[in-house]
């Protein structure tokens, strides 16, 4: 298991968990480089057994599966499809994110708090997985962790595709052109 990966383990097993410095922001980023995807996956299998083993549960919750029950409780896929045809894909992307966004529709914060609210913060961990669904921007995940402040309590592990520029600043899936955003306050767990 590579080092940083091995530190997060350790820190989601303290006592409280030492993943993050806010309490009511329970979360911390595994950055992992896109082309890595795979490679990740088998670190995520066995950083889920190891902490198993060690009494705690783990649940992997999909950004992907999300963002497509989203899509079938809207307008659906053909819509979107439909929309692109005549308004081409940034205004979809816009579309989308609107969804994403509004409570009143398919608020990917509310669908994300929901799923935690079942588990129980001194048991269980959640590790979200598929943020590349979200690419190139129908949700920026620095608006996700905005989002859930405050609103679990289950230490949470967002396993983030990109790149890293300075202390935080990200850039999502090393998207050629796009700015690394910055200001993430929770704890970046990356290869050295």
């Amino acid at each position: 298991m590579p080092e940083h990966i091995a530190r997060l383990h350790r820190d989601l097993l303290a006592s409280p968990p030492r993943i993050s410095a806010y309490r009511d922001l329970p979360f911390a980023i595994l950055l992992y480089h896109p082309r890595q995807e795979r490679e990740l996956r088998t670190h995520v299998r066995r950083l889920r057994a190891g902490l198993e083993a060690a009494g705690r549960r783990v649940t992997l919750v999909s950004l992907a599966e999300l963002l497509w029950q989203a899509f079938d409780e809207t307008d659906g896929v053909e819509a979107f499809v439909e929309q692109e045809r005549f308004e081409g894909f940034a205004a979809v992307e816009r579309t989308i994110n609107g969804y994403l966004t509004d409570p009143e529709l398919a608020c990917l914060p509310d669908r994300l708090a929901k799923r935690l609210a079942a588990l129980d913060p001194a048991r269980d961990i959640a590790i979200l997985v598929r943020a590349a669904a979200m690419a190139p921007a129908l949700y920026h995940m620095s608006t996700l962790l905005d989002e859930m402040q405050g609103r679990t309590m289950v230490p949470t592990i967002l396993c983030y595709p990109g790149t890293i520029e300075g202390a935080t600043g990200l850039r999502f899936m090393d998207l050629p052109g796009r700015e690394p955003m910055g200001n993430y306050r929770v704890e970046i767990y990356r290869d050295a």
